[in-house]
């Protein structure tokens, strides 16, 4: 039974107490008895049926008549008695075990219920169902990483997207839209980035897999494929010239996915060279060894150089290194607003009970001081939560530091597309930036624009979620960011939001392409950007 009285004790500690994410700290305890990684499994698939199980434990009855269960380790007891393949984890004589076997017939009958309620044939279709629901009640917050579908991108350095689908996922079954992606031996073929492929929430651990311990499968959230592929096309495409930057790599996917677009591009067109290379920095050692790490695990090393806690900013673009840079990819430090599961605790909907309430015999002094402990605990708690936004300030130096970075970019003397990314839904951080750049004296001098729509790869073309000048209630909305960018050039930029049903999590990217056309040689030449202190890069 320590498996679910451990499970409820994480749960039920604050964040605050602990500190770290909610993986790392189950496996971090000292004090738990029960295999950490069965109370996170435990944990998190609960966390996909919980609004299934309140509705069937209220309906049952079970917390009126059974008073050693509170309504956590109910949810949690009920799910492994429904929907666990072994059944409860405790020796069949435990009383709380026994305590929720004794309605077993009315708890069964209960789900099947629910189950025809909402029209679903399998527990398999309820699940989607249910998540749905949850999305609704609580909205897209409530939804953790886990219950979306894993993202796999196939590495063309050592593998092709046929190659895994006759070998890692030979025993899957191809649907043909997301909402269809509902069991674990299903896969969607995404038709927005080249050789990626989701699997339903649960599906087998990849990371354990010979396929990505070899390289030749990467976990990667399909907005943060959108920067490399905007930024060098499609396969058949025609801009391949000179060398890549990617000025803010760490950890290294949007460095490993360059290299993946390159070898498909040198796959479709057999007679040309491999004369691309890649430099790929981070301002961290630390964080550069782990890029390294996955270039060399990718087989990238050939093409790749890391050029170890390197400060992009820091780089002369005229260096006779950077001669032949064409392209650079920038995903710089941002307020990370779009990343899911930043608060990664998963909130479970939890049973109601219709208990009596006890009856005490506590006098009126007592309960006048119960009254002011209950007052003190709610302002400390309001003292001690985060604030429910970042602050305006915070976000402007982030878009000045954003803003700078790509200027310096367009100095390049060779370059001819950039990209610019942030994983933030704030337009601060993204179209207002966007229209800053444009802006600037750099962009007129060289005659740089965005790269439009019709010029987009094919699959980037399709997406539908484009640019915006403002969002209700949010925080940008308080600075009157006057954001200067045409119908056109909205529709150049790419969002992805955060628990919709593309299944991704907040991003934003943009191109830029270099026009001669349009070049202002009367510009000024100086920086219209604010010159603010470095922080360091997050990919």
């Amino acid at each position: 039974m320590s498996l679910y009285y451990d499970a409820a004790t994480i749960l039920s500690s604050s964040t605050a107490d602990q500190g770290g994410s909610f993986k790392s700290r189950i496996y971090n305890s000292k004090s738990l008895k029960a295999s950490p990684a069965q109370i996170y499994a435990l944990v998190t698939e609960a966390s996909k049926w919980d609004i299934l199980l309140k509705e069937v434990i209220e309906k049952a009855g079970i917390l009126s008549l059974e008073h050693k269960l509170t309504p956590l380790l109910c949810l949690l007891l009920v799910h492994d008695h429904l929907l666990s393949k072994n059944g409860i984890a405790a020796p069949a004589s435990h009383p709380i075990r026994q305590a929720v076997e004794r309605h077993k017939a009315r708890l069964k009958a209960e789900l099947t219920r629910a189950r025809v309620r909402r029209g679903c044939a399998s527990l398999q279709d309820l699940q989607s169902v249910i998540l749905d629901e949850k999305k609704a009640l609580l909205g897209p917050d409530a939804l953790t990483e886990n219950m979306y579908p894993r993202w796999v991108r196939i590495n063309n350095v050592r593998s092709t997207l046929k190659a895994q689908l006759d070998g890692t996922f030979s025993g899957y079954r191809n649907v043909e839209s997301l909402k269809e992606l509902r069991t674990t031996d299903q896969i969607y073929i995404d038709p927005h980035i080249p050789d990626l492929v989701a699997l339903a929430p649960g599906a087998v651990d990849f990371s354990t897999t010979k396929a990505y311990k070899d390289g030749e499968i990467i976990l990667q959230d399909k907005a943060s494929c959108f920067p490399a592929y905007l930024l060098l096309g499609d396969p058949d495409g025609s801009w391949s010239e000179g060398d890549l930057v990617d000025g803010c790599a760490a950890p290294g996917n949007k460095t490993t996915h360059l290299a993946s677009l390159l070898a498909a591009r040198r796959g479709f067109k057999k007679n040309q060279k491999n004369s691309n290379k890649i430099i790929s920095m981070d301002s961290s050692a630390p964080r550069s060894k782990t890029l390294q790490k996955m270039v060399s695990v990718a087989g990238a090393d050939k093409i790749v150089t890391v050029l170890a806690g390197q400060d992009f900013l820091a780089l002369d673009p005229a260096d006779e290194r950077f001669e032949s840079v064409s392209g650079l990819l920038l995903d710089p430090s941002c307020s990370g607003s779009g990343i899911i599961g930043r608060d990664d605790v998963p909130q479970l909907v939890l049973p109601e009970s219709n208990r009596p309430s006890s009856t005490s015999n506590r006098g009126k002094k007592r309960k006048r001081d119960s009254k002011k402990e209950n007052e003190e605990e709610d302002e400390e708690e309001a003292k001690q939560s985060p604030p429910e936004r970042m602050s305006t300030e915070r976000l402007t130096k982030l878009s000045n530091l954003q803003t700078h970075i790509v200027e310096h970019a367009l100095r390049f003397p060779a370059a001819s597309r950039v990209t610019y990314s942030t994983c933030s839904t704030h337009v601060l951080e993204n179209e207002s930036v966007v229209s800053r750049i444009l802006a600037s004296d750099v962009a007129k001098q060289r005659g740089w624009r965005v790269m439009r729509r019709d010029e987009q790869p094919a699959g980037l073309q399709k997406w539908k979620h484009r640019g915006i000048k403002s969002i209700s209630n949010s925080t940008d909305e308080k600075s009157h960011v006057e954001i200067n960018l045409s119908e056109e050039q909205l529709d150049a930029c790419l969002r992805c939001w955060p628990g919709d049903d593309e299944c991704t999590g907040g991003f934003f990217v943009v191109g830029f392409v270099r026009d001669e056309e349009l070049a202002d040689t009367e510009a000024t030449g100086e920086d219209s950007g604010d010159e603010s202190e470095f922080g360091g890069f997050s990919d």
